[in-house]
């Protein structure tokens, strides 16, 4: 590649950033359709293949698709319908008993902290915070039904907000429909001179991107249940926000972990008021990391995603800050893609004559 061609992409790759950047409040239905056909692909790939004894090609995948399309959404309503009002429960709970818990902390808690530690706590003005959270949520069915009604009457914003509801499974069939032909296309255009290494870093990065993508969503999914199960068993009221909680930022090693256990300790210990009670919440979250390292991840993950948990954290932010959803939704794809790129870039360092020279 010349001079002037490097220069020719690297303009290219930057004004298409650019754009990116530009569209991103309008991308979030493409993305989040693009990726959904991805988690797809390989079950109707399967199912293509199961049908083709008795369909045509072109009859098979659209049958394979629609299978794979229905019950995809299907699980999605299904999980929407049933976890977000237990969500909304446990979240009004909460507020309306936090009070209580203020009033527990400020009582007992604080008093204990100054004996044990010797901090003063008079810093701490409860008085001030409790007036404060009585004053707003006094104030949370007005701003409730302020937005709701704001919403409502805002017809270019429930106008993007339906579009958006539609756009994506649309957008999904067809793309989950087409994805083996716009692979094939892609791969079309690829410099025959750089194939062979291109087409190798993109199976490394599919390998990379299906464990993550589809690997730890469902380590995600099932240390959830788990947590929540658990948490439900020992009587917890914050079980389901909890555990949804800490199966949610498992995607960092230790991290659910770490998150859970101490919003269960704190939540199971201004309910009960009793030591003893974490007992059963240390033993909760035991096993979830224990089918975690032992079961979940090396079965569903394994070691092909590569990405530090501090890289993993840092592209997150990064995509968010950059980009807002969009961001968060391609921040975690973008990273494995390019540890892939700086693996490679490693190995063809350290092969090089750059770092073999010895004069």
């Amino acid at each position: 590649m010349s001079e002037s061609q490097k220069w020719m992409m690297l303009l290219i790759v930057s004004l298409t950033g650019f754009v990116f950047y530009l569209l991103s409040p309008v991308l979030m239905p493409f993305f989040a359709a693009a990726l959904l056909a991805y988690l797809g692909d390989p079950i109707a790939d399967r199912l293509e293949m199961k049908f083709q004894p008795r369909f045509s090609s072109k009859l098979s995948r659209s049958l394979a698709v629609t299978i794979v399309f229905i019950t995809l959404f299907s699980l999605l309503t299904i999980m929407a319908f049933l976890i977000l009002p237990l969500l909304g429960k446990q979240i009004a709970y909460l507020v309306s008993n936090m009070p209580e818990y203020l009033d527990h902390i400020q009582n007992n808690v604080l008093p204990q902290v100054a004996k044990y530690l010797a901090i003063d706590t008079s810093v701490f003005d409860f008085d001030l915070l409790k007036k404060l959270f009585a004053a707003h949520y006094a104030q949370a069915g007005g701003i409730i039904s302020q937005v709701v009604s704001s919403v409502a009457s805002s017809g270019l914003a429930l106008t993007v907000w339906a579009a958006n509801m539609v756009l994506i499974p649309v957008v999904t069939f067809y793309l989950l429909r087409d994805w083996d032909v716009l692979m094939t296309h892609i791969d079309d255009l690829v410099p025959r001179k750089n194939q062979s290494i291109i087409r190798k870093l993109a199976r490394e990065s599919d390998e990379v991107l299906s464990a993550f993508l589809r690997g730890q969503f469902i380590v995600m999914l099932a240390l959830g249940a788990v947590y929540s199960t658990g948490l439900w068993f020992i009587d917890l009221k914050l079980a389901l926000l909890i555990g949804m909680l800490a199966g949610l930022v498992s995607f960092v090693p230790y991290l659910g972990f770490i998150v859970g256990i101490i919003a269960a300790s704190v939540a199971m210990l201004l309910q009960t008021h009793d030591l003893m009670q974490l007992i059963p919440v240390i033993i909760v979250f035991s096993i979830g990391q224990m089918l975690e390292g032992m079961l979940l991840t090396p079965v569903l993950v394994g070691d092909k995603i590569g990405l530090h948990p501090v890289a993993v954290i840092f592209a997150i932010l990064a995509g968010g800050q950059l980009f807002g959803f969009v961001g968060i939704l391609l921040a975690l794809p973008v990273a494995a893609v390019l540890a892939v790129m700086i693996r490679h870039m490693h190995n063809e360092y350290k092969s090089s004559s750059i770092f073999n020279d010895a004069t």
